[in-house]
């Protein structure tokens, strides 16, 4: 847990302008309170289950362990859930707290989409309003998921300054709710931005780890020997990793963006520096004291990746901390290592993952030969690769 300031260790806390310190602590307070609260919680669990789909299954990934030749592979299918990632579990969440403050609005942020129709598809469930702001050259490369948004009454506004990307979308999404935080609650998608975001978004993914804890006992009778979720924010690969956090014996690894090179722009790893990926560093972006890609002189780097929920320049603080505790180890994978990964899932066991969980199919297909037999892994596919297919389709 963070502490009272919304620190994990050094990194998080609050850095915002004065006029949303008070729409912060509102919303904390009215987290905290819906925890308690039996109703809350029954509400969010019915909507999980009858409207998203859960549980998922943890699905034992037979031809992919047998042509890797080394551990049991089981697959969390988050990709199985409504809207085609495990972005509506947080949505749910997040939008019964909206609804609890009397907001009649919510806006949100996407790179690769699936938030922004996680957000929309939640906010027609509950007779939201909903804007949620894209980066335009995100929008060139998800444009399915742009014309679901807007199917589902979404407002889609494009943003066209900066990189074009995630970045660019939060800053404007930030704006829009200084401005109407009265009527609007900022429907972040990632364990990032000012406390008490990373723990709420956390705390409603932390469910997928939950139940692969249970589902790998019954399976397998015993805890897994390494969990392996790609990282962008952070949020489906913290959602795996919190309920495995105090069994020192189940490793975990964090996959994130190499992108076409390691120089600084090239890429989006962030934690990954022993591995000569240059530019990351402690720093403070939107709301957050964390790793961050950044210049010498202190301006927030550009960066690159194949998978537009990838494409970012910093990382959640629990991220952060468990990186520098040694409780999980980040690594990162080329663009291209991602689209060969998808190709092998996609005809081993006839899934199409996500670019963004094709990173971490990438990095185990790379380390399973060197494990052994007797040992389990949980891959988390954090989403289906649908809203992929015309970037797939260009190389494969």
């Amino acid at each position: 847990m963070p502490d009272a300031r919304g620190r994990f260790g050094p990194y998080g806390g609050r850095y915002v302008p004065e006029t949303l310190v008070a729409p912060l602590e509102e919303l904390e307070h009215a987290y905290n309170e819906a925890q308690n609260d039996t109703k809350f919680r029954a509400e969010l669990a019915s909507l999980l289950h009858d409207f998203a789909g859960r549980p998922t299954p943890l699905q034992f990934a037979s031809r992919l362990s047998e042509q890797l030749g080394g551990p049991r592979i089981y697959l969390k299918r988050e990709d199985l859930l409504h809207t085609g990632a495990h972005k509506i579990n947080n949505c749910l969440g997040q939008g019964l707290l909206a609804v609890r403050m009397g907001k009649s609005r919510v806006v949100a942020e996407t790179g690769a989409g699936q938030h922004g129709v996680a957000t929309a598809t939640v906010a027609a469930r509950l007779g939201l309003a909903c804007t949620v702001y894209m980066g335009t050259g995100d929008m060139e490369r998800q444009r399915l998921n742009v014309d679901r948004m807007r199917l589902l009454g979404a407002e889609v506004i494009g943003v066209d300054a900066g990189s074009r990307t995630l970045k660019d979308a939060i800053n404007e999404a930030m704006r829009d709710w200084v401005t109407n935080f009265a009527t609007s609650h900022y429907l972040l998608g990632s364990v990032l931005g000012a406390h008490p975001y990373p723990q709420i978004v956390r705390d409603f993914h932390k469910v997928i780890g939950e139940e692969a804890r249970e589902q790998v006992l019954q399976a397998e009778g015993r805890l897994p020997d390494l969990l392996v979720a790609c990282v962008g924010g952070g949020s489906n690969a913290i959602g795996l990793f919190q309920a495995f956090i105090p069994d020192g014996n189940v490793k975990l690894l964090g996959v994130e963006a190499g992108g076409r090179g390691k120089s600084l722009g090239d890429h989006a790893a962030r934690l990954a520096a022993a591995e000569g990926f240059s530019g990351a560093r402690p720093g403070v972006l939107q709301g957050t004291y964390t790793y961050v890609l950044q210049t010498r002189d202190g301006q927030i780097s550009t960066t690159h990746s194949v998978s537009a929920g990838l494409d970012y320049p910093a990382i959640g603080p629990q991220h952060a901390w468990l990186a520098d505790q040694r409780r999980a180890e980040y690594t990162a994978v080329s663009d291209e290592e991602a689209i060969d990964a998808a190709r092998t899932l996609a005809r081993l066991e006839g899934i199409i993952p996500a670019l963004e969980s094709a990173h971490a199919i990438a990095e185990l297909i790379k380390r399973a030969p060197k494990m052994s037999k007797k040992e389990i892994v949980i891959l988390n596919v954090s989403g289906r690769g649908d809203k992929d297919m015309e970037t797939l389709s260009r190389y494969v």
